[in-house]
């Protein structure tokens, strides 16, 4: 049987963006085995009939024996499985499951860049950040890799920096969304006008932007707007502190939701989407489920971010650090139900160009199938059906 190794940081991420890769392909025949940390969620993913290996990673961690042993544990999974294509998601699998490969056999490599995260970020280390590209490009240069990117931000920096050669990269924006579970409703013209943001409470993710931003809304719509802010905490170097966010929301005009499982309900129940953030992303799930849903969408134009957006058309695109125009665009819409209507509309039509997870699944299946084959033939545009073009944006 066609065998796949799957390596994500954590099973809660395969859950949330990755699980349809995997049944698509093993609706296809493929043995997929998920090598992940477990944080509990272990027995969804065996459910699904996904054999699981427990992958001893600190996703933000940099302690030196802590990699190696991340490092020296892909080794010995691949020596185990040489006949496996081998799909690494994220930057830290990226790396050292990628130098694993240079020093074992296997039968064909992909790399998911689905954002650079704080390491390419604007308080990264220049140091760090050059010997991360030295690894990834000793590791992309083997026989039978293949790139997927989901934005252009990051596949230029890859290509013009010698990461990796150009007809290896391939293209989806973002993970994809189930367009029928993800179905259009408009937003509400009543009061109170919601205004949400998904996402782990990261400094980068633009949180306390959002929330000065919503500092200077209050005095003239406290009694007609609401602030969502739903996302959990993390360990991240960036994360904000639980005593900090209940420090600053109320509970009432602004609210801290904390980790919700229902976040496809509040964001029928939200008017707006603000997600203001400056993190290296690829493309943020929580913006295109909002588009497919029918959200107007206020972000910033940042690597990522830019790509969900056509400026003054499905929503706005504000600069980094930007509070005070971050609420001048959120009272455009706040004030004008129509325009939050006809926006939402747009960003739907976007969600049914770009965005359907059946295009995504298959591109990543086609993928397998060409590595597993050791072909040398790139795959083109024409072998499979998805929207390559790039977003326009002003």
């Amino acid at each position: 049987m066609k065998k796949l190794l799957l390596v994500i940081n954590e099973d809660r991420f395969f859950l949330s963006h990755r699980y349809p890769i995997a049944l698509k392909a093993m609706k296809e025949g493929w043995d997929v085995t998920l090598i992940a940390k477990d944080t509990g969620l272990r027995k969804q993913v065996e459910d699904m009939g996904i054999k699981f290996i427990e992958l001893p990673v600190n996703p933000t961690g940099m302690n030196p024996i802590q990699e190696f042993k991340t490092f020296s544990f892909l080794y010995r999974q691949y020596r185990k499985n040489p006949d496996a294509v081998i799909h690494h998601v994220g930057l830290k699998n990226m790396l050292w499951g990628g130098l694993a490969t240079r020093f074992t056999k296997t039968r064909g490599v992909l790399y998911a860049v689905s954002g650079l995260g704080t390491l390419f970020g604007e308080t990264s280390s220049k140091l760090i950040g050059g010997m991360i590209q030295k690894f990834l490009k000793f590791a992309m240069q083997k026989k039978n890799v293949a790139v997927i990117f989901q934005n252009h931000d990051d596949e230029r920096l890859f290509i013009e920096r010698g990461i990796v050669d150009r007809d290896k990269t391939y293209f989806t924006k973002g993970s994809g969304v189930d367009l029928k579970e993800m179905a259009y409703k408009a937003p509400s013209k009543e009061n109170p006008v919601v205004v949400i943001f998904t996402a782990r409470m990261l400094r980068e993710k633009g949180v306390v932007d959002l929330m000065d931003a919503a500092d200077l809304l209050k005095e003239k719509y406290s009694d007609k707007v609401e602030f969502w802010l739903c996302g959990g905490l993390s360990s991240n170097p960036t994360a904000l502190s639980e005593e900090y966010l209940k420090k600053r929301c109320d509970g009432k005009y602004l609210k801290w939701l904390g980790h919700r499982t229902d976040v496809p309900d509040l964001l029928r129940k939200a008017s707006i989407m603000c997600f203001p953030s400056y993190y290296r992303e690829g493309v943020p799930k929580s913006l295109i489920e909002a588009s497919a849903i029918g959200r107007p969408v206020v972000t910033t134009d940042s690597v990522g971010c830019r790509d969900t957006v056509i400026d003054g058309k499905n929503g706005f695109l504000v600069p980094p650090h930007s509070p005070e125009i971050l609420a001048e665009k959120l009272a455009l819409l706040i004030e004008n139900p129509e325009l939050r209507v006809k926006m939402g509309l747009e960003s739907r039509n976007l969600a049914e160009r770009d965005y359907s997870i059946d295009k995504v699944t298959s591109l990543h299946v086609n993928l397998y199938e060409r590595l597993n084959q050791a072909s040398t033939q790139p795959l083109l545009e024409e072998d499979f059906s998805y929207n390559m073009q790039e977003v326009p944006h002003n």
